[in-house]
């Protein structure tokens, strides 16, 4: 185990679908020793891929955490890797993945370039602040064009991209890189599958594309870096290699600058540099800000630095279920050290659990260890009642980390089990399911009885479906897709509300004056007002009136769908001493809810996805009509290398079996990405329809 924090390097790789994250990691732990034979992706045999599903489909479905070392500069590295998925259903993987992260290899598809899911990863790294470095692959494949990834950085995400390397040949004579701070050039040897190389000169015919990319490297840098500028300025030949390694260090783990490297992975060409680089560049977790939470007791902010001496601190981000061993809780761990057998609490809980075992983890299997410590990862067994994005920390010195937030689903099917003996086996396996990955969850309408599954999309929900079928022996009969509509008011109510009646043989009395309307600052939630001044009327209930909004809230007056966004205003309350508590305030609560929900004039809202389509030129028209069949509204469209880029808004709910139908109006030649966006008001007649068809009711709206 490394006790040397500065040789670790906790990182992820992300990028869109098909980009080439899985074949970047395959070749990553081949170079590393830790694989003996690479594993390909289109044959079924990644490592990181290790579930049925991904096998047959090419994709990652769930993140897969790994261990590997790395010789550099004679110091030995550890490096724990987490390779993520492209496709936007499984946006989650990303999200809890980039939150425990201390950095990240953005890579990009030399044709594709910044693609739609590469735009929404790197939101989310600029969420959670994480230093990145961009590796641009496939720099083998017809039209690849590395510099104008470059532009697209600057342009769609508003990187600042500084190649530090650029290709040495390109599509079919790709055969490897200049390094532009080492001002060498790399020639890998195809025969030794990429395990041998050559450092050479320059070739006399890249001399001048070398100079001007060498130029732009200084001249990025001393932007950055005030000791180079004055070399710089005076004499840039005179700045040395580690000058320059440790100013891009520096600029990379401040989020000024993104090192570029380039290659292809499938052809097994700079994997190293790009190794080098990892550890050249990105944060080791001393170089990681300390992490702040809340102290649950006292309720003030607390830190932990990076540091074995610290009280144990780790973060729950994310839970699987292995065959073998059980309920595996994957932990990224901040301060202090874990050994196996001991206890650890949860303050979320308030319960102390034991860990029984600590496994390191190598894609689904599991290698034993005795303990691990401060800037860590690794997967733990023992914890029952934890949920993702919880702490587990040192029950003496409690910390509350802040969460991960979470998509909510946007699409349902209604589900159920082929055998109605398999009900409850249904029920627990959802149950199972839904601890495991927190964009998926089950309703169960008390009405109907029927059970409905809701996620991201339909691929989401087809593995979910196809997991039953194969890992529990659980085949469903399943409905049509259903969209996650919401409901939102139009107008403000005013309502008074009195609770006065004996209650399990005691006088409950409680007596608020609401008004309920549309929020102004359009975010999403309830944005609760207080307007009681009297300083002796008790907080706790104002926070059981508030506490009972929310809960209300996922249930709206008009077809029970959740209510986007609220602003409520407790204008007056009245309590009497001995018969007034927090549950008669939470009860007079909800009638008012109810009461207003009779009277205010509310509609729904629909989920709107971003859908983007690469086309030829001679289907363009095609393509735009159907956008337009399906309420869509085109934002832009650009030319891209002989194809035309389409991009538009379009509602969830016009674009259930989209792909078959884009295939039958292009030939097969088109190809489609789709990720939502937000949610909008449906259009008056059609809200009707739905709220007809849930409650039987009309919708008036005047």
């Amino acid at each position: 185990m490394a006790k040397d924090l500065s040789h670790i390097r906790n990182i992820g790789i992300m990028a869109h679908i098909d980009a080439g994250k899985t074949t970047t990691t395959e070749r990553i732990l081949y170079y590393t020793g830790i694989n003996h034979r690479m594993g390909e992706v289109h044959e079924g045999t990644a490592t990181m891929d290790w579930m049925v599903q991904e096998q047959e489909r090419g994709i990652t479905i769930t993140s897969a955490a790994t261990t590997t070392y790395w010789k550099y500069k004679n110091k030995e590295y550890k490096i724990n890797i987490i390779d993520t998925p492209g496709h936007v259903d499984f946006t989650v993987e990303v999200e809890r993945s980039l939150r425990v992260l201390d950095g990240a290899i953005a890579v990009f598809c030399a044709v594709g370039g910044v693609e739609p899911q590469s735009e929404t990863v790197w939101r989310q790294a600029n969420k959670y602040h994480v230093p990145r470095i961009a590796f641009v692959n496939k720099l083998d494949r017809v039209g690849s064009d590395y510099f104008g990834v470059i532009q697209q950085m600057q342009n769609k995400i508003k990187a600042n991209p500084i190649p530090v390397q650029i290709p040495l040949g390109s599509e079919d004579n790709f055969r490897g890189v200049i390094d532009l701070i080492k001002q060498k050039a790399i020639a890998w040897d195809d025969e030794s599958l990429g395990a041998e190389y050559q450092i050479i000169d320059i070739p006399a015919e890249y001399k001048e594309i070398y100079e001007e990319w060498r130029d732009n490297l200084l001249e990025k840098i001393a932007e950055l870096d005030d000791k180079i500028l004055e070399k710089y300025l005076s004499d840039k030949y005179s700045i040395t290699e580690d000058e320059i390694q440790s100013a891009l260090r520096q600029a990379t783990i401040q989020l000024k600058a993104v090192p570029v490297l380039c290659g292809a992975a499938f052809k097994n060409k700079g994997i190293q540099t790009l190794l080098d680089a990892i550890v050249a560049y990105l944060p080791n977790p001393e170089e990681i800000s300390a992490v702040t939470g809340i102290n649950p007791i006292i309720q003030k902010q607390v830190t932990r630095n990076p540091s074995t001496e610290e009280p144990f601190t780790a973060l729950v981000f994310k839970i699987a279920t292995d065959s073998f061993v059980g309920r595996l809780v994957y932990l990224r761990v901040y301060a202090g050290t874990l050994k196996s057998g001991e206890q650890v609490y949860n303050p979320r809980t308030q319960r102390k659990e034991r860990i029984t075992r600590i496994f390191r983890m190598h894609a689904n299997k599991q290698n034993p260890i005795d303990e691990i410590e401060a800037g860590d990862i690794c997967a733990v067994v023992g914890l029952k009642d934890v949920r993702t994005g919880d702490t587990v920390c040192d029950e003496k010195h409690p910390i509350y980390l802040e969460s991960i937030e979470f998509p909510e689903p946007v699409i349902g099917l209604a589900i159920e089990p082929v055998n109605q003996a398999d009900i409850e086996k249904l029920n627990q396996t959802l149950q199972k399911f839904t601890e495991e990955d927190p964009t998926f969850f089950v309703k169960n309408d008390e009405n109907t009885g029927q059970t409905t599954i809701h996620g991201m999309g339909e691929l989401h929900l087809e593995i979910v479906l196809d997991r039953l079928k194969r890992e529990y022996n659980l085949p469903v009969n399943k409905g049509n897709p259903m969209v996650a509509y919401k409901e939102a008011f139009i107008n403000s109510v005013t309502h008074t509300e009195i609770l006065k009646k004996q209650i399990a043989g005691k006088n409950k009395f409680a007596e608020i004056t609401l008004t309920i309307g549309p929020t102004e600052n359009k975010k999403s939630g309830l944005d609760f007002i207080s307007e009681i001044e009297d300083k002796s009327f008790p907080q706790e209930y104002i926070n059981a009136v508030q506490r009972a909004l929310k809960m209300a809230m996922l249930n709206g007056p008009l077809a029970s769908y959740p209510i986007e966004s609220m602003k409520a205003v407790l204008n007056k309350a009245s309590f009497i001493q001995g018969e007034s508590d927090a549950t008669a305030f939470e009860i007079v609560a909800n009638l008012a809810f109810r009461n207003i929900g009779q009277k205010i004039q509310a509609t729904l809202l629909e989920p709107i996805m971003k859908l983007e389509v690469v086309t030829p030129e001679d289907y363009v028209g095609e393509v735009l009509s159907d956008i337009n069949r399906r309420r869509g509204i085109v934002l832009e469209t650009e030319s891209k290398l002989g194809a035309r880029v389409i991009n538009a808004h379009v509602p969830l709910s016009e674009m259930f079996g989209y792909v078959t139908i884009l295939r039958t109006l292009t030939s097969g030649r088109a190809s489609s990405t789709m990720e939502f966006s937000h949610y909008d008001a449906l259009p008056i007649n059609l809200a009707a329809e739905i709220v007809k068809k849930v409650t039987g009711k009309q919708l008036v709206i005047n």
